[in-house]
């Protein structure tokens, strides 16, 4: 008998880098050794127990549809977040989506047309690319190195790769996998660029909040550039609840959110009762984020010294997010991070990192890279770095 066809689609649709050595590891597991998992940005920081007591004390007899576009209860605190970022928005150009991913994808589908143009600054998230293939769209990559501490490349990269199929420019800041925040004058240069070529601006600003080396500029906040620039955005890392899948796209060109909104519709609507839940994050303590990112700090600072002092190793300082890259003294690092899963353990234990080099687009770029997040607590870090010279 015939087996029917798998789509092109889905023969396209690329793993995850970060979660493709998951099997090594639940091997290492089943042998007893504990596994210090530095490779996903799976925060170890308590969901604040505010916010889990909104969905707890709820009273309601069913559970309904929300609005498409998001609850407008919602979609109105979200505008005094906002606002208390310097970002000035009104709730109509603020929809909800499923975790930011949602919103990216709808991002991508609703600012180009299959067999359109994106440009992204590699190394970049790994599951852009799974929403391009969904998108039917491509991904121009413009490299940057981390001898720079991977800084935006020239704006003439960026040219000259522009081509009648380009449409738009996608960045994420602060950066995942890199960590490096992109500063007001480089999201300057890059306002002057989708104002020549007239393109969109989509800026994944998930890590908003978590900012080391100076402040984080918002691409909203760029001037004259309103109908150019989309806003991806998500409460996943911001308040350590990556299992409520509640995202936002945020634009103040109103055409683009009435197409949106048509995408939003056919999927009916997003989840109800974490929509509780991010509206009770806006009324957190107003120093909430500031311990947060201290020990986000403190976890940064500890893992790229430990890093740097190992002989051959190479990590530049991250001024944002929790994830850094470090360049290995190995050939292979994909081969580097099962080994260490199947191979090698000290006192019981090992670590499972993420090779960089599913983040790039452009082939044997990062091959001796590993992108780590420092999401466990210090202590955890500590032993996760070990090596018998750091006695």
């Amino acid at each position: 008998m015939n087996t029917p066809a798998i789509s092109k689609r889905g023969e396209l649709m690329p793993p995850s880098p970060i979660r493709k050595l998951v099997p090594y590891a639940e091997a290492a597991k089943r042998k007893g050794i504990h596994v210090y998992h530095l490779n996903i940005g799976q925060p170890d920081i308590e969901t604040p127990p505010q916010i889990l007591d909104a969905i707890r004390n709820s009273h309601f007899k069913i559970l309904e549809y929300s609005h498409s576009a998001g609850n407008e209860s919602y979609r109105r605190k979200l505008v005094e977040y906002y606002h208390s970022r310097s970002i000035e928005i009104g709730y109509t150009e603020i929809l909800i989506t499923t975790g930011g991913s949602e919103a990216i994808l709808f991002a991508m589908m609703s600012c180009l047309d299959p067999g359109d143009e994106i440009i992204i600054p590699e190394p970049f998230y790994a599951n852009y690319n799974g929403f391009a293939v969904e998108a039917g769209i491509n991904i121009v990559p413009v490299t940057s190195y981390i001898d720079s501490g991977f800084a935006l490349p020239p704006i003439e990269d960026f040219e000259k790769v522009i081509t009648p199929k380009t449409k738009a420019i996608l960045i994420c800041n602060p950066n995942n996998p890199t960590g490096y925040l992109y500063t007001q004058q480089e999201l300057e240069t890059l306002r002057q660029l989708i104002q020549k070529h007239n393109l969109y601006l989509i800026s994944d600003e998930a890590y908003r909040e978590f900012c080391y080396e100076g402040e984080h500029f918002s691409a909203l906040q760029l001037r004259d550039v309103d109908d150019n620039v989309v806003m991806v955005d998500t409460i996943s890392k911001r308040y350590s609840a990556c299992g409520a899948r509640i995202g936002a796209l945020v634009t103040r060109n109103k055409l683009l959110i009435d197409t949106v909104i048509k995408f939003a519709q056919a999927r009916l609507s997003p989840p109800t009762m974490e929509q509780m839940l991010g509206e009770a994050a806006v009324d957190l303590p107003a120093n909430y984020f500031d311990v947060i990112k201290e020990e986000y700090r403190s976890r940064r600072d500890l893992l790229v010294q430990q890093l740097n002092s190992i002989p051959g190793v190479y990590c530049p300082n991250p001024g944002g997010a929790f994830y850094a890259i470090a360049k290995l003294p190995v050939d292979n690092a994909d081969n580097f991070c099962k080994w260490i899963l199947d191979n090698f353990s000290y006192n019981g234990a090992t670590i499972m990192l993420a090779p960089a080099s599913g983040f790039y687009s452009k082939p044997n770029l990062g091959t001796n890279e590993v992108r780590l997040a420092y999401v466990l607590n210090c202590e955890d870090i500590s032993a996760a770095m070990f090596w018998p010279g750091h006695r």
